[in-house]
């Protein structure tokens, strides 16, 4: 390996001094290598372009193209997400719509249940007074009656006893009873 490496520094030398030694000037503008610069040119960049068109320019295409389909589906996708969004928007809000009309509705039923649970109560509460009204002036017109009687007794066995104290003497009982009882028939519209 060190005599290719020897070989390859002694052959460089010996051409940079021939370039250096050329006494014509510029090698690239004497007539008698442009054949020979041609052809290089020729081969160089005619390898150049098949390299670039038939290895780089198909992978820089199908990068391209994979990446356009790339872009495409991902538009496409976007845009399905997008309608499916909407969608679920719009479903959304038609059920926030139908829950407020239910709503609406379920409180309206509950307000006339109530306004009517309320009517049959205070109906229901109104016969219950009126009953116990009635009850309490029957109860008040037989206490009227039996007071009437308890006081009537009480005025007759007065009435003999301040009599008989007055008098002196023993008085008839159905005589006062009678006229206790005719003065209470009189009496009896005031006392009502």
């Amino acid at each position: 390996m060190k005599n290719l490496c020897f070989a390859f520094c002694i052959a460089l030398i010996i051409n940079i001094n021939q370039a250096f030694a050329s006494e014509a000037g510029m090698p690239q503008l004497d007539p008698e290598f442009w054949a020979a610069q041609v052809f290089w040119l020729l081969l160089i960049f005619s390898s150049l372009y098949l390299i670039l068109w038939k290895i780089f320019l198909p992978k820089i295409t199908d990068s391209i193209e994979n990446r356009k389909l790339k872009v495409i589906n991902d538009l496409s996708e976007t845009q399905k997400l997008k309608d499916a969004a909407e969608k679920k928007l719009k479903q959304y809000n038609e059920i926030i719509e139908d829950s407020k009309i239910k709503a609406k509705k379920i409180l309206e039923d509950s307000k006339k249940k109530i306004e009517e649970d309320i009517k049959n109560k205070s109906i229901n509460f109104n016969k219950e007074i009126e009953k116990e009204i009635l009850s309490t002036e029957k109860e008040i017109n037989i206490l009227k009656e039996t007071s009437i009687k308890s006081i009537n007794k009480i005025a007759i066995e007065v009435s003999s006893e301040i009599i008989k104290n007055i008098a002196g003497t023993e008085v008839n009982g159905s005589n006062v009873a009678a006229i206790v009882e005719d003065i209470s028939k009189k009496n009896a519209g005031t006392y009502k």
